[in-house]
């Protein structure tokens, strides 16, 4: 028998949804926004809206079946009215949140990653939600509470008990703060909108490209990459059209800057892209915005309305014939994977996010097949002040190989976390005195994938000729137990490998397991070789970014704080993962021997 919203839907749902594919032009590559909006509907997707899907949008059943069970936030069975998930970001733990969890879990009579049986309610952990510097958070039916305590726990458990709409909900839960702790050139600019874009109308492409190109402006991303080059590239390329897509799908554990920008930059940002379309010859844009960053939607579509009405956006932008661009916002449902280029291409065509193959790269070969410019949020804001101040006067900031200002996301240990804005060339002691923090033990820079910090190299610099990062500054004083902050990360990995390729996919997977068998007491020297031996398979044959740096926090923790590890291993050379001796304390218990006779020896 089919579950009431399926009865639903084939009452109405049905008439709601055609007129839903037509609002999207019957377009299949709308496919993940379309299914998102199944969702919010009737609270997951059922299997005739994706049966009705297939017919109307002319593509395989299977296909939509795939992606749908491919974003961790969709869902094609009910997860109840209320969904509640519990960041489980290393910060958060810190913070308490897995007691958090436990108390809700208790309060509702309700086991972690299971529905009520009243299909009121399901709670379970998420990854990092980008709240880390006011944690612990939540988000609940998509929606993030943050600074949660037990007595806040306690509140939200009434209203679920009580089934208050999220609508009725109090505000103060919902509640962001920007947690702005020291400004620079991009925070504390006052550009008016289209400021910068009337100057560069009468440059027109080329000179763009150069000016950019002399500023030495670098993707903010992590890796680096010349954004004049890439603009260059793409505006060389051949192709029928060319698009402009900005990356704002930051889901590195400990970043968050993203988020602050385009909730206080949101102009910069639109003019940053479309000064790349004017460099770059693109008359469509696209926004990718992370799932966990939905309560920003509607806000961000009122700033592009706004630059439509004042001719910032649109045909004939200010007056020049053929300069026509638009943007349209994407949203993304949960795949931290999707912050690679070309994973994030392929969820914007309304695939699953596996990466593609490189090369080609996405400036020939990008969002449908033709050349595309990839930035993230920060990036594009920076091409746009580095215009505004001219190439030699933004040179001028930051160090020789790394120009301008970098945002940095602090959290972790310390009495001020938020964001902090300094030229390249801060170092990591500087930050750290900046945000209040005593007693650190370690910093974990650019996130899981990034380099663990200890004190002795706190003198170190952020930059491309250093630590280059893309924005996270992870804090964990001298009560920390960086085995565990490592093991954190090992299980982000394992559980947002996109299974695409064998060797990620099993090797994040036995990475865990291993780790998992330390922290069990039943580890050995040979399991910490094993993990080096590991990295090098992922380094070598891994498809994409997330397997070659999977094993990072292991190896720098293990390089810096061995005993960690050590004091966990047992003095064989060689443990099983299996407890044999253990499995048999039930016999044991059954019988009722416990002698020495009714133990496996071990061999010492």
């Amino acid at each position: 028998m089919l579950p009431d919203n399926d009865m639903r839907f084939n009452a109405s749902g049905q008439v709601w949804l055609d007129k839903l594919v037509v609002q999207h032009a019957s377009d299949a590559s709308r496919l993940l926004q379309i299914l998102l909006q199944v969702q919010e509907r009737f609270g997951y997707i059922p299997h005739q809206a994706i049966s009705r899907l297939a017919e109307k949008l002319t593509i395989p059943l299977a296909r939509i079946e795939s992606v749908a069970s491919f974003y961790s936030f969709l869902h094609l069975q009910p997860h109840g009215e209320y969904r509640v998930l519990f960041s489980d970001n290393i910060t958060d733990r810190m913070l308490g949140s897995q007691a958090l969890m436990d108390q809700m879990c208790q309060l509702l009579w309700l086991q972690p990653g299971r529905v009520s049986e009243d299909g009121l309610v399901s709670i379970g952990p998420t990854s990092c939600t980008g709240m880390c510097d006011q944690g612990p958070a939540l988000l609940v039916n998509g929606r993030a509470i943050t600074c949660l305590t037990h007595q806040r726990v306690q509140e939200i458990a009434q209203l679920i008990r009580n089934r208050t709409p999220l609508a009725d909900w109090p505000a103060d839960f919902f509640r962001v703060e920007d947690n702005i702790r020291r400004g620079g050139l991009l925070l504390d600019n006052k550009l008016s909108p289209g400021a910068v874009l009337h100057a560069a109308v009468a440059l027109g492409g080329d000179a763009i490209v150069e000016q950019v190109k002399a500023s030495g402006l670098r993707g903010r991303g992590g890796a680096g990459f010349p954004t004049g080059m890439k603009w260059e590239a793409c505006r060389k390329a051949a192709g029928k059209e060319r698009y402009v897509v900005c990356n704002a799908d930051e889901g590195e554990p400990g970043t968050f800057k993203d988020r602050v920008l385009l909730t206080q930059q949101a102009d910069l940002v639109f003019e940053g892209m479309t000064l790349c379309a004017l460099a770059v010859g693109a008359r469509k844009g696209f926004l990718y915005l992370r799932g966990e960053y939905r309560y920003l939607l509607e806000p961000l579509q009122a700033v592009l309305q706004r630059r439509r009405k004042d001719n910032l956006l649109g045909n004939k932008i200010l007056g020049k014939s053929g300069f026509d661009f638009d943007i349209d916002i994407h949203l993304g449902s949960g795949a931290y994977i999707c912050g690679e280029e070309s994973a994030l291409i392929e969820s914007l065509e309304g695939k699953r996010g596996v990466p593609r193959s490189r090369p080609p790269f996405p400036v020939t070969h990008g969002y449908m097949q033709q050349p595309t410019a990839v930035d993230n949020v920060e990036t594009f804001c920076q091409a746009a002040l580095a215009l505004h101040m001219g190439a030699d006067k933004y040179r001028a900031v930051g160090t020789e190989k790394s120009s301008g200002s970098k945002l940095i996301s602090v959290s972790g240990d310390c009495p001020r976390p938020g964001i902090y804005e300094y030229p390249f060339g801060v170092s990591v002691r500087e930050v750290l005195q900046d945000c209040g923090a005593v007693n650190t033990r370690a910093v974990q820079i650019s996130g899981p994938s990034g380099v663990c910090v200890p004190e002795s190299e706190f003198g170190r610099k952020l930059g491309f000729e250093d630590l280059p990062t893309a924005g996270a500054f992870m804090v964990f004083d001298d009560s920390r137990d960086m085995f565990e902050v490592a093991r954190n990360y090992v299980h982000f990995f394992a559980h947002e490998s996109c299974g695409f390729c064998t060797p990620c996919r099993v090797g994040t997977s036995m990475l865990k397991q291993t780790m998992d068998k330390i922290a069990d007491g039943h580890g050995t020297q040979y399991d910490l070789k094993e993990i080096e031996n590991l990295d090098r398979v992922l380094q070598t044959s891994s498809h994409c970014g997330l397997g070659r740096t999977a094993c990072n926090p292991v190896l720098h923790t293990l390089k810096h704080f061995r005993p960690a590890y050590e004091n966990r291993l047992k003095s064989l050379m060689f443990s099983p993962a299996f407890d044999l001796d253990g499995s048999l304390a039930r016999a044991r218990q059954m019988t009722g021997r416990d002698d020495a006779g009714a133990h496996l020896k071990e061999m010492e």
